[in-house]
């Protein structure tokens, strides 16, 4: 009797969560395009009156040599990356980190991608940017939970599919990792490069996953001979 009382417990929590709001699949879309709205229109602010951004110090200064330098590619990469390892994360993990997905990626990689490309009227119109925000943060919480429904709640599903790139160590397809890092390092400096090749080549020896030795190895060397942004 105590067991069936539980059964039933068990089940009504879970009739329970399927109508809440705070449960709901369809509701995490707009909750991501609330908080992409605040964040891009945010950097609108930033890039018209010189504050506003909801990021770090560090990060921003990116955005703004860009702004002054008319170069946005580093801002680009370093948030659009961001925003789509988070993503996955999301998607496999079932954890969004706001900071990487939506502070990052919305707030400076998007942002970014778009004055790269001249399109400046999203990012520079404050009441622009907070529909193009919305927009923006409805599609990353669908992508979310459009791969989570063939992934990890599918069906039968015996597989994450890019779970086991996330996880990274340990896993047969990690190692298709190994040679992406390598070219990053390299793309970044000679010496970080030289050092994620290193790096690679002892976990190799050591029979171990080589994407770790070339993070290892591209962090010692960028930490000897870092690199200056102009």
């Amino acid at each position: 009797m105590e067991q069936a009382t539980q059964i039933n417990d068990s089940l009504d929590i879970e009739q329970m969560k399927e109508k809440s709001f705070w449960y709901a699949d369809w509701s995490f879309p707009i909750m991501t395009g609330l908080m992409a709205a605040a964040v891009f229109a945010g950097t609108s602010m930033y890039i018209t009156y010189g504050t506003g951004a909801f990021n770090e110090v560090a990060f921003v200064s990116m955005l703004k040599a860009g702004l002054e330098g008319g170069s946005y590619g580093p801002v680009a990469a370093f948030g659009a990356s961001f925003l789509f390892a988070r993503i996955l994360e999301g998607s496999l993990v079932g954890i969004l980190d706001l900071g990487g997905s939506i502070l990052t990626g919305v707030g400076l990689g998007i942002p970014g991608i778009l004055l790269a490309a001249k399109i400046d009227a999203p990012v520079k119109n404050f009441w622009l940017a907070l529909p193009t925000g919305l927009g923006i943060g409805l599609l990353i919480g669908a992508i979310i939970i459009g791969i989570r429904k063939v992934t990890i709640n599918g069906k039968g599903a015996q597989s994450t599919f890019g779970a086991d790139i996330m996880m990274g160590a340990g896993n047969s397809s990690g190692r298709f990792l190994g040679p992406l890092i390598i070219l990053s390092a390299g793309l970044a400096s000679i010496p970080i490069g030289i050092g994620a090749v290193i790096g690679a080549l002892i976990f190799y020896v050591w029979k171990k996953p080589i994407a770790g030795g070339a993070i290892l190895g591209a962090m010692i060397m960028g930490a000897l001979f870092p690199v200056t942004l102009g």
